[in-house]
């Protein structure tokens, strides 16, 4: 089966590259914000590129939180990617603060880059911390490309993968069919393509895709 994911579109993201890494892998994929779109698809991305408060205030202003949390509480996968990943959160110490989804248990904050510059911005190894539909054939140090300057602290049995900036910094993680990743697999070359071939996989053989 053909999985069919809902990029989210809350006005802060590069949705076309990350439509474009999807349709490459085989994904149906549809950019929105509408109820009756996000509850027909297979699996959700939570895209993102900004600041987290800001990213937050429109998720909630178009009443995303409640429906990511309808649909996550309905078995749908969900991929948070870059500051989707960090909305994952329960929140943030980025311009004075903000509160996030809650879906994943820890802070956001500034990336300990032991005097490196920051932001981050470049291809890093990432080290696999466990095993991971998400990450199947992707072997552990394979590099991804990051753009950031915030780092969550997942709870250790969250954390899927680390890479090293100065400091090393969780960047992916993993709770039951809540994903994230702090890099951008749509810029990531075929690894990244693999990733997002395996959410769709994930989504395929979601209960909601029956």
């Amino acid at each position: 089966m053909t999985a069919r994911i809902c990029i989210l579109d809350y006005g802060m993201g590069n949705l076309r590259s990350v439509e474009k890494a999807l349709e490459h892998v085989g994904a149906v994929a549809t950019i929105a914000s509408d109820d009756a779109t996000v509850r027909g698809a297979d699996g959700l991305i939570l895209p993102g590129v900004g600041a987290f408060p800001k990213a937050m205030g429109r998720v909630r202003e178009l009443g995303l939180d409640e429906l990511i949390a309808e649909r996550r509480d309905a078995d749908v996968p969900i991929l948070g990617i870059c500051l989707g990943l960090q909305l994952l959160f329960d929140s943030t110490t980025e311009l004075g603060g903000a509160e996030g989804l809650g879906l994943l248990s820890g802070p956001v904050a500034e990336l300990p880059a032991d005097g490196l510059k920051v932001p981050h911005i470049g291809w890093s190894p990432v080290r696999w911390e466990k095993d991971s539909r998400l990450v199947e054939g992707i072997e552990s140090e394979t590099p991804f490309y990051f753009v950031h300057s915030f780092a969550p602290s997942p709870a250790s049995e969250d954390l899927l993968g680390s890479a090293a900036y100065g400091a090393r910094f969780a960047c992916a993680t993993e709770r039951d069919n809540v994903f994230g990743v702090q890099f951008h697999p749509e810029k990531s070359s075929a690894a990244g393509l693999r990733l997002l071939a395996n959410f769709a996989g994930v989504c395929a053989k979601a209960p909601s895709a029956a």
